[in-house]
């Protein structure tokens, strides 16, 4: 079925029809929104996919609504919004639509599952309180995306309408850029992984570029590893390795001396030319050359060891 149609609720808009939308109007790109509670539209039928409204979910029929008594939820029972249910449906073939490539696709698709689509599932159904974000609760991406719905007194019958769709493309600014993510630490990991493959027992971990890496690390079981190298466009960054995917903590800092260091000073109490830059929380360092930051590795690695 090619829909005509894509078919939602009419006046204030939520994160989990809207990022609906993006998924939709990306597969379905000549389909036209219509935002309407009018039962001519939110019934089911060949030209239309119906999300967020009308009062059932029955994939065959292209209806997705998670309002009704007996909504669907997931294995773990936790609840659906209609995103969750469109993308359970659709987000493989977006996936593809975006050039995801198709071994990729399975795990892009839980990845952002979990990371993306659930949150904004479990925030809609009031199943987790923004509030456990603390101060950060006004910014996470659904509250966000609510600011861009019109003031109450705004006049114009249009307003929400107009809203909708200018807020659509900041949302599909966000789903792409989730999406391109996912898809690199998969190209990342494959890059690590031979890296440390090369890297044998050595403590320091060399990689051609900067990436994501923690991921890698943790599969391969490569524990002995303790610090990161990789060029930048004009130097060479040293970095840490956290211990957990929450917090900070690192496997082993770099030595307190360097704290906050830059140029001739740093130079002088590392011993190392070409030192340039420590951070004073002792996470990352930079240097000019990879000799200097491997250098200043070696001096890490033998000082965290002793």
């Amino acid at each position: 079925m090619t829909p005509s149609y894509l078919v939602t609720h009419s006046g204030g808009f939520h994160a989990d029809e809207l990022l609906s939308s993006v998924i939709l109007t990306r597969l379905f790109p000549e389909a036209r929104i219509i935002r309407s509670r009018n039962v001519e539209w939110i019934t089911p039928a060949t030209d239309r996919v119906i999300y967020d409204v009308g009062g059932q979910y029955n994939p065959a029929a292209g209806i997705f609504d998670h309002h009704q008594r007996g909504a669907p939820v997931r294995q773990d029972g936790r609840p659906y919004s209609s995103f969750g249910l469109v993308w359970k449906h659709y987000g493989a073939d977006y996936l593809a639509a975006l050039g995801v490539p198709e071994a990729h696709v399975s795990s892009v698709h839980a990845s952002f599952d979990a990371k993306f689509v659930l949150p904004v599932d479990l925030t809609d159904n009031g199943a987790l309180d923004p509030s456990i974000a603390g101060e950060l609760a006004g910014l996470t991406l659904p509250a966000l995306l609510e600011t861009l719905k019109p003031v109450f007194d705004a006049k114009d019958p249009e307003a929400d309408d107009r809203a909708f769709h200018a807020a659509l493309s900041i949302a599909r600014s966000f789903v792409e850029a989730g999406i391109a993510t996912q898809d690199a630490k998969l190209r990342a990991e494959a890059l690590v992984l031979k890296a440390i493959n090369e890297t044998g027992e050595g403590r320091v971990l060399e990689l051609p570029m900067g990436m994501p890496f923690r991921a890698a690390i943790v599969r391969a079981k490569a524990d002995h590893l303790l610090f990161v190298v990789h060029p930048r466009e004009n130097d060479w960054c040293l970095t840490g390795i956290r211990r957990a995917d929450e917090g900070f903590e690192l496997r082993a800092d770099l030595p307190a001396s360097w704290a906050g260091l830059t140029g001739q000073e740093l130079e002088r109490v590392c011993g190392v030319a070409g030192a340039t830059f420590c951070h004073k929380g002792l996470f990352v360092a930079a240097a000019t050359t990879r000799e200097a930051a491997l250098a200043m590795a070696q001096i890490a690695v033998d000082e965290a060891l002793s």
